[in-house]
């Protein structure tokens, strides 16, 4: 007999989990994961980067490396965050195995069992698991076409018994919701957080994969804002914009923060991998990461167009989605009550599979939402498989 931790007894498997291990069919079309396709990875690139490194360079790719990473990877991500107008003077900036261990380690920082903490709604299903293994209560505040609602967010805050741990956001191409803040509500939301000694967790994966050059005004992140009264917490990814197999991320972090965050790091792993830090490093410093995200945003934007089209010929009047302009996903409204559940169980019927709207649900109960992925499927698949995913929608709702 074993007895487990508590914080072990509340993770659960959930039956879209369950669903999705019979997904696994050869030539089974996926839209159901967020990530990066194989045949984009800058293969030639990383190549030529190992191909250059010196001996001693090798020697500490091979080696540990100090717990909050290795020295030439925090001096080119300093530089790289600094041009995005991020405040790398004024804090601290610590490498972590992919962002969600970031996510991870500031969940394990701020949150004691039964504290409340607030979270959009959809929301990133690996925040909302980590947070749930700390036994947190998570109070959300819907998202709008333009990002947190203003309105709920204050009532929330004006009516809440005791005062949340932190806000945690994805304000650019949320996952799932594709949503890009607009810089209004980021105005609005920094005028609402200030001087309530509420951190917020702004998680900003996404950011490089925009689609249109008018939208980068938006896209300033609230760190780069730098507000006074409010202290952000900013972490972010290489797996979107060089290779998710490197499992690396980063916090930018007020000094005191980082100082809990690092100790709690070194008794998770001690260091994330030098090899690929090495690899990220020469990526940034060497500037192909530039000509790299000039490939790709074409590509991912081309598939985002194409699904956009396709759902908007074949979906029944009754859905609706906002078109992507960045990310990786599209967010489809089902009508009121439609269980995307039994939708996803015709589709992985047909050959298709998505992820159920409340996977997404920090509570577990909204189902008539699915989000789609274009990032992982060539022109041919998503011509091929949109059409199936739009016949089990009608299937159900018609």
């Amino acid at each position: 007999m074993f007895h487990f931790s508590n914080s072990v007894a509340s993770l659960r498997s959930s039956e879209i989990r369950d669903l999705m291990s019979l997904a696994n069919k050869p030539n089974m079309i996926l839209f159901s994961g967020g990530m990066p396709d194989n045949e984009l990875f800058p293969l030639q690139e990383v190549d030529a980067i190992y191909m250059r490194l010196t001996a001693r360079e090798k020697q500490m790719a091979m080696q540990y490396g100090p717990t909050p990473g290795i020295p030439p990877l925090l001096g080119s991500l300093t530089e790289f965050l600094r041009e995005k107008g991020l405040p790398v003077d004024d804090n601290k900036l610590l490498i972590t195995t992919g962002s969600l261990q970031a996510i991870n380690i500031l969940g394990h920082a701020f949150i004691d069992p039964g504290d409340t903490i607030l979270v959009e709604n959809p929301c990133f299903i690996g925040a909302i698991s980590a947070f749930r293994s700390y036994q947190a209560n998570i109070v959300s505040i819907p998202l709008t076409p333009e990002g947190i609602d203003p309105e709920a967010l204050q009532h929330t805050l004006d009516t809440l018994q005791v005062k949340p741990k932190f806000l945690y956001l994805t304000p650019n191409f949320h996952n799932p919701a594709g949503t890009l803040y607009q810089h209004s509500t980021k105005l609005k939301l920094i005028g609402l957080m200030r001087d309530r000694e509420i951190p917020i967790i702004e998680d900003d994966a996404y950011s490089e994969l925009y689609f249109h050059d008018e939208d980068i005004e938006h896209l300033q992140t609230l760190k780069s804002m730098n507000p006074e009264g409010l202290d952000i917490c900013y972490t972010g990814s290489f797996s979107k914009i060089l290779g998710p197999g490197l499992r690396l991320g980063w916090m930018l972090v007020p000094d005191e923060v980082y100082r809990k965050c690092e100790l709690i790091k070194q008794s998770i792993d001690a260091c994330s991998p030098s090899f690929t830090q090495m690899i990220a490093h020469k990526f940034l410093e060497s500037g192909v990461y530039l000509p790299y995200l000039k490939r790709i945003r074409p590509e991912y934007k081309r598939r985002a167009e194409l699904m956009t089209q396709l759902l908007d010929e074949l979906l029944p009047e009754s859905c609706s989605f906002t078109p992507p302009r960045g990310g990786f996903y599209i967010w489809i409204q089902l009508p009121d009550g439609t269980d995307s559940t039994s939708i996803l169980r015709r589709a992985i019927e047909k050959g298709v599979v998505f992820v159920s709207g409340k996977t997404f649900d920090p509570h577990g109960q909204r189902n008539d939402r699915l989000r789609l992925s274009f990032c992982n499927s060539s022109i041919e698949k998503i011509r091929e498989g949109i059409p199936l995913v739009v016949e089990s929608i009608r299937e159900e709702i018609l």
